[in-house]
């Protein structure tokens, strides 16, 4: 069995927010380049299928996908958002390969295809609201993919852990009242949503927040990880785990203000690893999310999936 399978595809470069957007192409480029090294040969890659309107129906209200729909443009830019969140006219068919990717994952993982997988697509998801785009986000794959583990797989235990510098609110909003699904989010506060606090917990304190100041060092995020994080979702017991992984939680990163290493990514992953290989055979699919220092990006994304190959850190 391969080890870990990359979903991606060159239709996620043509969502083009703009010139001066952060959320930009050249960050899955800087991403897709690093993962085609030498060290990376034994990676199985695979284009990312089209999502389908099902698909985003089991997070997202038919009404925003129909808006959604109707905003996408021929040409031009359309804001979706206060401006953070822009279609042009790749955008739709960019979004629903990410949405394709992070299902398709799932089925990879639960017909026992790979152990693990990475979505290396963007635009990020985990802003998005089941009726509201916000924070570059137009749809939520991540929430997605977990809805899809449960309904078409039958699974009864979801949990999806983020480690993006910011609060996926838009996953804990579609979790917050559905107990067989778990979200566990480490993120700068206060800071962009401003939501995360630590009193959210959900229906059945199946929410798990951990704020975490500006300029946490390694030590404190690995130590509330270890804390907070990695003994509620061992309890919780998920039959797979879905990962927003944002690596803006990095040092370089120039919108947020947090000082994580490579190593830092590398060792959250093997430690969510060790969970997945006792409660799930190993099943997990990792999505990319955040980072917007390019270098940075790429060099955490090398850390973050050489753990899911299991190598261990340099």
């Amino acid at each position: 069995m391969t080890t870990t399978i990359i979903y991606t595809h060159t239709a996620c470069l043509e969502h083009r927010p703009g010139p001066h957007h952060p959320e930009s192409p050249e960050r899955l480029r800087a991403v897709v380049q690093a993962l085609r090294t030498p060290a990376f040969a034994s990676l199985e890659w695979r284009d990312a299928p089209m999502g389908t309107v099902e698909q985003l129906r089991l997070i997202h209200d038919s009404h925003y996908i129909d808006e959604i729909v109707q905003s996408a443009p021929t040409q031009g830019y359309v804001p979706l958002d206060a401006g953070d969140t822009i279609m042009s006219p790749g955008s739709w068919e960019a979004v629903m390969r990410c949405v394709g990717a992070a299902c398709a994952g799932v089925d990879a993982v639960m017909d026992g295809q790979a152990r693990n997988v990475f979505c290396a697509t963007r635009p990020c998801g985990h802003h998005a609201e089941p009726a509201k785009a916000m924070g570059f986000c137009i749809f939520n794959q991540a929430a997605i993919a977990a809805a899809y583990a449960y309904e078409v797989h039958k699974l009864e235990r979801v949990a999806v852990v983020d480690f993006d510098v910011h609060h996926g609110n838009g996953t804990q909003a579609a979790f917050f009242d559905r107990p067989e699904l778990f979200y566990a989010s480490s993120h700068q506060s206060p800071f962009y949503p401003g939501t995360g606090a630590r009193s959210e917990t959900g229906v059945n304190h199946n929410i798990v927040n951990v704020p975490l100041p500006r300029g946490c060092e390694p030590a404190q995020f690995r130590a509330a990880i270890s804390a907070l994080v990695l003994p509620s979702l061992r309890a919780f017991a998920p039959e797979i785990l879905i990962v927003s992984a944002g690596f803006d939680a990095h040092r370089l990163d120039p919108l947020a203000g947090m000082n994580l290493e490579d190593s830092d990514f590398h060792w959250i992953t093997r430690e969510l690893m060790q969970i997945a290989d006792e409660t799930c055979d190993g099943r997990i699919v990792s999505i990319l999310e955040g980072g917007y220092s390019l270098d940075a990006l790429a060099t955490s994304s090398m850390a973050h999936v050489s753990a899911l190959m299991q190598f261990d850190a340099e």
